[in-house]
Order: structure tokens, then sequence, then C-alpha cells
């Protein structure tokens, strides 16, 4: 951040560089997904061993996987996008329809979710629910978890296009520049 970036740009920042971060770090349990479903298969129809924990953490890479990066893939703009219209527009024009999107759609669906998640992720923490199946994991409790990892990483993502949409639609930041993009 620079002597000229206003602090709402480098609270950006932060949100972008932690869900960049911890996006990345998510994005490294597929090497896990591959070599642990190849064991289970290995181990289960090669020597008929089954390998309940080690499939259930496959399960829980999975999650964090898809949940953990998806504020990453938005920050990136790499999520789904039918930009018929929104190639062609301008700066200004794309910030507006991003800030609006964010604002209608985005922050809306993320307190939809975590409101109706709330209950059951602490139901499972209240008990410290584990897996129902004989040698799985003790910690079904964190794998609900993540539904709310989902949702605070895509409502912080979510503020951080919001601020800097909003520098970009109101004329503060004239052009699209590496500060203001979200991709």
């Amino acid at each position: 951040m620079t002597a000229k970036t206003p602090a709402l740009l480098g609270v950006a920042h932060l949100i972008d560089a932690l869900n960049a971060r911890f996006g990345q770090a998510c994005a490294w349990l597929t090497l896990f997904l591959v070599l642990g479903t190849a064991i289970v298969v290995i181990l289960r129809y090669g020597f008929g061993i089954g390998a309940i924990a080690l499939q259930e953490s496959v399960m829980y890479a999975h999650a964090l996987v898809f949940m953990g990066a998806a504020a990453w893939t938005l920050h990136r703009n790499a999520h789904v996008r039918v930009d018929i219209f929104y190639q062609k527009f301008s700066g200004r024009r794309r910030a507006l329809v991003d800030l609006l999107g964010t604002l209608l759609f985005l922050i809306p669906v993320c307190l939809f979710l975590g409101w109706n998640s709330w209950d059951y992720v602490t139901a499972a923490w209240s008990t410290l629910e584990r897996s129902s199946e004989s040698g799985g994991l003790p910690l079904v409790y964190l794998q609900k978890t993540i539904i709310l990892v989902l949702v605070v990483g895509l409502l912080l993502q979510g503020l951080s296009i919001m601020i800097k949409c909003g520098y970009l639609a109101s004329g503060r930041i004239v052009e699209e520049t590496e500060e203001v993009k979200h991709g």
C-alpha cells in the first residue's frame, strides 16, 4: 500500500491477500485428493482393506477445495459469468455491475446460507459430532464448519469488491488498474 492508496483500498488489498493465500492452500489439497483416492481404491480393490478414515479425509479435503477456495476464485474473477455485454462495458460500468451484483446477489445469498447453516454447524460443535462409521474421523463438526468458512470468505471478498468497485464507479479512480481489479 503506497502513501497515495486510500485506507479502504488497503483493507480491500488485505482481504484479497488473505483469501488468495487461503485459496491457494486449499487448491494444493487437490494433490491429496488424487493420491488419497488412488490409495483408497488400491487398498479396497487390490487388498480388500477398507480405509474409512482416509476416505473421509478425502471427502473433507474435497469440501475445502471447493468451499475454501471459492472466495479466491471470486477474487480472481474466475467464477462463471455470462459476459455477452459485460466484456464490452467500460471499467466504470463493469464496476457498477459488479457492485450491484455483490449487493443484490452475493451478500444476500451469503447471509441466507450463513443464517440457515448456523444451527446445523453449532449443533455439530455442541456434541463434537463424530463419524458414524467404525474407524471414521472424529471431526465431522470441523467438516460442517467449512460451510461457514465459505460464507465468511465470500462475505469478505464481497466487501473487497464493493470497496474497489465503489472507488471506480464513483470516479475516484479513473481507470481500472491492478489496484482496483478484483481479477
